[in-house]
């Protein structure tokens, strides 16, 4: 594991250790990458490189837009999600690259709660990354599914996986509340779109075994 510093960002980089392995970008909350790392090599063989980005300013830079907070005294989301997608694929990402021995065979996202609904919303704003994997991604946020519907992605990615706990919808939040509906939607939208995806239920709610529903998407990603 390699630990550097791109943008203000502290990066912790586990290389590939075969040529054209894949490169996956995983925006952290918690510092968790360590722990995803681990759980993916325990569920499949497919050789790849994690990059784990840390320091995140999570409700500013992991949102596209405004949005009242969810809960009562929670901190509301700023919209800087484009801003940090510049400084992730200008910045961040040359630093990472410049790291590894061999150049990856392709680079993807992925993210849980508002990272997950991140790694999505880049698919719309960029070319970079070419699969995406959302775990528990925060799609009740307000109008995401509209936008989601009515605009292209950038580039038609080779796959995107997403996934949920199964009470996640069962909230009393309103908000909330549509969180499945809207990532079955979604999942339904990629199906449509000859893009291959799945959504996969997991047991729980929101905060039950984050790493491992990560590393159940990143498994997938890369194994398709």
């Amino acid at each position: 594991m390699k630990l550097i510093e791109a943008a203000g960002k502290a990066v912790k980089i586990f290389p590939a250790e075969k040529e054209n392995a894949p490169l996956v970008i995983l925006n952290t909350f918690e510092d968790d990458g360590e722990s995803v790392y681990a759980a993916v090599k325990k569920i499949t063989d497919v050789e790849f490189s994690l990059a784990a980005v840390g320091g995140i300013r999570w409700e500013a830079e992991m949102s596209p837009w405004k949005c009242s907070p969810v809960y009562k005294g929670g901190a509301p989301c700023t919209g800087e999600a484009d801003v940090y997608l510049d400084t992730l694929t200008k910045e961040i990402l040359p630093e990472i690259l410049g790291q590894l021995l061999m150049k990856p065979s392709y680079t993807a996202l992925a993210g849980y709660s508002l990272a997950g609904l991140f790694a999505v919303y880049a698919l719309y704003r960029t070319d970079v990354f070419s699969r995406a994997a959302s775990a528990s991604g925060s799609f009740w946020f307000p109008d995401f599914l509209e936008f989601a519907l009515n605009n292209k992605m950038t580039v038609k990615p080779d796959c995107v996986y997403f996934s949920l706990g199964d009470k996640e919808a069962r909230v009393r939040s309103s908000m909330l509340r549509v969180v499945e509906d809207n990532t079955r939607m979604l999942n339904k939208m990629c199906n449509e779109l000859g893009i291959r995806s799945t959504f996969e239920l997991n047991p729980g709610n929101h905060f039950k075994d984050a790493p491992l529903r990560m590393a159940k998407g990143i498994a997938w990603m890369i194994g398709n």
